[in-house]
């Protein structure tokens, strides 16, 4: 099978319709073995776009693949990213409905708010922290449009990281006064604790993922922007969720986020 078969725009809107309709694809690294991670992100920009053009708005970006657990898996030595839109947006203590998603996974993480532009590449543990506005407790709704999550890192990354939806929690805090390298979570999952985890789970600080994030992009001339959300990466296993579900999850010293599936 040669490259030119890989026809990046049909791709894209392959992944866009699974999206809209809430169905899976078969994996596209099993129909196109010969595909690159390059390949995965022109397809992810192309899904972007064409989501831009529905109408949605481009509000930040998520980085994946962040725990060495993940990366093993996946057989890769660098996490990934995916940008985040209007539409993924869920109110705290807010009910996602199922039928928008396929097969859901939560995580709980550290999001970032921006009050500054960072542009790689150069960019510095220091420089994230003074670029940024708060941080929040968040719960990361991961969702893959690949069939039974059946995925290679070309997979995840032309789907958009596996975006699904998020919820930001409810207090943004100065990371200044934070160690968010010991900063430690609890999940609860219907009133149990299904998971826990500290910032160091995250390339060993949330502050070293973004930074990572910011040179990255750099290298692609992209860059962060002021106002923009930043979900740095799950501080523990992904946990499945049903209809009925209700997730909260806490954050020394940053605060709580709750959500809810109908």
């Amino acid at each position: 099978m040669s490259q030119a078969e890989i026809n990046i725009e049909q791709l894209g809107d392959e992944l866009l319709d699974a999206l809209n309709q809430a169905r899976m694809v078969a994996p596209l690294t099993e129909r196109f073995p010969q595909l690159t991670i390059e390949h995965a992100y022109a397809i992810q920009q192309r899904l972007l776009s064409r989501r831009v053009q529905q109408g949605e708005r481009i509000i930040g970006k998520k980085i994946g693949v962040t725990s060495q657990a993940v990366m093993d898996m996946l057989k890769v030595n660098q996490p990934d990213f995916g940008q985040l839109t209007d539409r993924m947006v869920v109110n705290q203590g807010g009910c996602v409905p199922m039928s928008s998603l396929i097969q859901p996974k939560a995580e709980g993480e550290i999001a970032f708010v921006l009050k500054h532009d960072l542009a790689g590449p150069g960019v510095t543990v220091a420089d994230v922290l003074r670029a940024t506005e708060g941080v929040m407790a968040c719960f990361e709704i991961v969702d893959s449009r690949i069939r039974d999550w059946q995925i290679k890192i070309q997979d995840t990354v032309a789907d958009n990281a596996s975006c699904g939806v998020f919820v930001l929690g409810d207090r943004l805090v100065d990371p200044r006064y934070l160690d968010l390298y010991t900063t430690g979570m609890v999940l609860e999952k219907n009133g149990r604790i299904v998971g826990t985890g500290a910032g160091a789970a995250t390339m060993g600080s949330p502050v070293i993922a973004v930074a990572w994030l910011a040179n990255t992009l750099g290298r692609l001339g992209m860059s962060l922007k002021a106002g923009e959300i930043i979900l740095s990466g799950a501080l523990s296993a992904m946990v499945p969720v049903v209809a009925g579900d209700q997730l909260r999850m806490s954050l020394a010293g940053i605060g709580s986020c709750s959500v809810r599936f109908d």
